[in-house]
């Protein structure tokens, strides 16, 4: 499960980049949408692997 969630936050990290750099504004809430994602999934990732030590 910890290797999928990590798969997950890179796909989006790369995701939200791309579009980024290829469509600027034109699809500028989609961009803030898929950063908003990888932060909540990095945020929960160091959350839940703390509460396991």
């Amino acid at each position: 499960m910890n290797n999928l969630l990590n798969t997950l936050i890179v796909l989006l990290v790369v995701g939200w980049l791309i579009g980024f750099i290829a469509f600027g504004a034109l699809v500028g809430s989609l961009i803030h949408i898929l950063l908003v994602l990888a932060v909540i999934g990095i945020i929960y990732r160091l959350v839940s692997g703390r509460s396991r030590t």
